[in-house]
């Protein structure tokens, strides 16, 4: 919901695709100086209490843009400033709640809790910019805001009911310090499956990515409004719920690396048709069709990646592969943003498509561990 509520505000302030792009510049930024921190410290400390301390941070954040909007004083230097913070705190909340998940669940059923949990997310995201743009055409951005808070809170209570810190027992808990969060971007370099997995899902998406510029799609070219927004951004989601919902119907994925090197074929074939059209019904088709693709990715790089690390390093290694996504989704957000402003949106989001595709060939022929990886069914 916030997601989609910034960038609705943003071009709402500036009716600029350059301005779309700069919101991914400003939240890349923190986390790139902040994320392998996050990591660190993740492995020395209670889990449960990083996530909530900086859920914290994300209440004031969401305090402040609710009362600059109520009060009209948000400008635009703010907005940015206050995404920056988000991107900070998050720097530290993700790669905790990451390495949350294998310590709290046995190994031989964690490939079906990624599942689960993806689906989770999948609903999340599905149902967050579907109820944004429906309170935005409603009631304005800062109902949205107001909302965002709402859930944000329910979540902070969700977290502090664990009982578990998320740390396996008889984890060795590590100072933070530079020395361990280089342990941890070492360990990935010497995975070719895991640095595969990372690399093609950053590169990927950041050529393949349209979610930047859907404001623009959504306001001049399909003509379709808030609402029209709303669900256009939430068709990704509800792709990736309903193939999320498919996942778990069926037994886990053995040939791991060719469903996420498929996946993400079929991610670039989608996107270059969201961005040759211009009917409202086949927009809304092909971008759940790219929700439905990175699903696949995004649970089979999950369980490749958490599998084949152990529990001392999760932490790390979850900020570096947040470090690669935040890449991906920032960095592609300015990419699509830059690019659009340069020529057209369309040119933007077709371009990124087939870029997409070459970065798959690139990472196919390679990375030949990726292409073989399985993973074994537990019993």
């Amino acid at each position: 919901m916030l997601r989609a509520s910034l960038a609705w505000h943003v071009f709402e302030l500036t009716h600029s695709p350059f301005h779309l792009g700069m919101i991914g510049i400003v939240q890349f930024v923190p986390q790139l100086a902040l994320l392998l921190v996050g990591g660190a410290v993740a492995d020395s400390f209670d889990r449960r209490r990083i996530i909530n301390a900086s859920q914290l941070v994300l209440v004031a954040m969401g305090s402040a843009l609710f009362l600059l909007t109520r009060s009209h004083a948000l400008t635009l230097p703010l907005l940015y400033a206050l995404a920056a913070v988000q991107a900070a705190a998050l720097s530290f909340e993700q790669p905790a709640r990451v390495a949350l998940l294998p310590a709290l669940v046995p190994r031989e059923v964690f490939p079906r809790a990624v599942t689960i949990s993806s689906t989770n997310q999948a609903l999340a995201f599905a149902a967050g910019p579907a109820f944004g743009g429906l309170i935005i055409a409603t009631f304005g951005i800062a109902a949205a805001y107001a909302g965002y808070l709402t859930l944000l809170t329910l979540a902070f209570f969700c977290v502090l009911a664990l009982r578990s810190g998320g740390n396996a027992p008889g984890t060795t808990r590590n100072p933070v310090s530079l020395a361990a969060a280089r342990e941890g971007i070492g360990f990935v370099l010497k995975q070719p499956v895991i640095l595969g997995c990372m690399s093609l899902d950053m590169f990927a998406v950041i050529f393949g990515g349209a979610t930047a510029l859907l404001p623009v799609y959504a306001k001049e070219i399909l003509e379709v409004g808030p609402r029209g927004y709303g669900a256009l951004t939430s068709s990704l989601e509800v792709g990736a719920l309903t193939m999320a919902f498919i996942l778990m119907l069926r037994p886990p994925i053995v040939r791991a690396g060719r469903a996420l090197l498929t996946a993400v074929g079929v991610f670039g074939i989608a996107t270059i048709v969201f961005g040759f059209s211009r009917s409202f019904p086949l927009s809304l088709l092909a971008y759940a069709v790219c929700g439905m693709a990175d699903q696949v990715s995004v649970v089979m790089r999950s369980t490749a990646v958490q599998l084949q690390t152990p529990d001392a390093l999760r932490g790390r290694v979850s900020a570096v592969s947040m470090l690669f996504i935040g890449a991906s989704n920032q960095l592609g957000a300015a990419e699509s943003g830059f690019v659009a402003a340069a020529t057209s949106p369309t040119f933007a989001v077709v371009s990124g498509g087939f870029g997409c595709l070459i970065v798959l060939a690139l990472v196919a022929y390679l990375v030949p561990a990726l292409r073989g990886y399985r993973i074994e069914r537990p019993a």
